[in-house]
């Protein structure tokens, strides 16, 4: 790669750069005030500000009112000059959003497949959908994430493994990129919900933290050092494999039901505990949701519950002592504060790391909200990285 160390356009990049994440993170900003977060001086934020204006990425949008002299222009950036898609794929189906490059969804919209066998056409006619609701053209797309049930291959970027999806297959990538014309980006969809927690949960800010994804199916998405552990064939936090005590070895991974933690407190054994406990509900949230209020048997339910999620938490925690694990997915968020605080309880007689356990706090779907969130990271660094000429 060649570098360009001390140019005038390297550094005229990054001042824009940062110009541009100011405005995004602080908001409308005066001259003044950019120069002054930047260390630039007036002239040469004036010339910053001037140059991305002429390149459509910011604007004039108000005033501001000081006690002494004129009023100074605040600027922003133009929401309209990028437009990413998000996917949350599933068997039952298919949501789709848009957010402008600020990162406010404009459009979204869910769709129930209709042949299943044809993931890439499902695909493609929800993005159409989602940039007609949005007013825009397919082509004012920079990036497209999808998330998606399954374990993601880092070297081809396809979906690898899946027991519940339609037929993903070496290839699916490159055709829905050639359909789409777009940079197609395919990832696991808990490791998606981690980046939202992230960004807008309980664990805004940190770098080091574990979701546990408690629902039908299980999984992890881990953030060490501020980035997503992927593992070197994309199989980093299949916890539903876990193998536990009491529970027997998988004897063919392809089973929904096959992993040992899965089978002790996946979905269908959530609804199985649920029922002994006299709680009958069509879902595992459900279920959960129903010992809240269920008084004694209620607490003795949820108890049993934290005592399985325990489980793995404490494997999580002695090997990878991320001091905070966040209950994510159909379960743990129903679950809420109560079970939280029960699997925390549980931990902490049997694991020396003792994490903080809480639950997610992430407002909406979390795993479209990841999808747009990642697809914003490659929009931006395009963007912002291409200001010069």
């Amino acid at each position: 790669m060649s570098r360009r160390p001390g140019t005038p356009r390297l550094l005229r990049e990054l001042n824009d750069r940062a110009a541009l994440e100011l405005l995004l993170s602080e908001g409308p900003l005066t001259r003044s005030q950019l120069g002054e977060r930047t260390g630039l001086s007036k002239v040469t934020a004036a010339q910053l500000l001037s140059r991305l204006e002429s390149r459509g990425l910011v604007a004039v949008v108000g005033e501001h009112y000081g006690s002494r002299g004129p009023n100074a222009a605040l600027y922003a950036v133009v929401p309209s000059s990028a437009y990413v898609a998000g996917l949350e794929v599933l068997p039952e189906k298919v949501t789709a959003g848009v957010a402008d490059i600020t990162g406010k969804i404009v459009a979204e919209v869910t769709l129930n497949p209709n042949d299943g066998e044809d993931p890439a056409k499902n695909i493609h006619d929800a993005v159409i959908q989602v940039c007609e609701l949005a007013k825009i053209t397919i082509s004012r797309l920079s990036a497209f994430v999808i998330g998606t049930r399954g374990i993601i291959d880092p070297r081809t970027g396809d979906v690898r493994f899946s027991y519940d999806l339609p037929p993903w297959h070496n290839g699916m990538l490159a055709v829905l990129r050639r359909d789409l014309n777009l940079p197609v980006v395919v990832e696991n969809d808990v490791n998606l919900a981690a980046i939202a927690e992230r960004e807008y949960g309980a664990a805004v800010d940190m770098d080091d933290f574990v979701l546990m994804w408690v629902g039908v199916g299980q999984g992890l998405g881990v953030m060490l050092g501020g980035r997503l552990y992927r593992g070197l064939t994309g199989g980093a936090g299949e916890i539903g494999w876990l193998p536990v005590p009491g529970e027997p070895l998988p004897t063919d991974v392809g089973s929904p039901q096959s992993g040992s933690f899965q089978r002790l407190a996946g979905g269908l054994a959530v609804q199985s505990l649920a029922n002994a406990y006299g709680f009958a509900a069509p879902t595992p949230g459900e279920c959960v949701l129903a010992a809240l209020d269920g008084g004694t048997e209620g607490e003795a339910f949820l108890d049993a519950l934290a005592d399985r999620l325990a489980v793995g938490v404490a494997a999580v925690s002695v090997v990878l002592d991320p001091g905070l694990i966040v209950l994510g997915g159909e379960v743990g968020g129903s679950g809420g504060v109560e079970l939280a605080e029960r699997v925390a309880d549980a931990v902490a007689r049997v694991c020396p790391s003792q994490p903080r356990v809480t639950v997610t706090e992430v407002r909406g779907n979390p795993v479209l909200r990841g999808a747009l969130l990642a697809a914003l990271d490659q929009a931006r660094e395009v963007v912002f990285t291409s200001t010069t000429s």
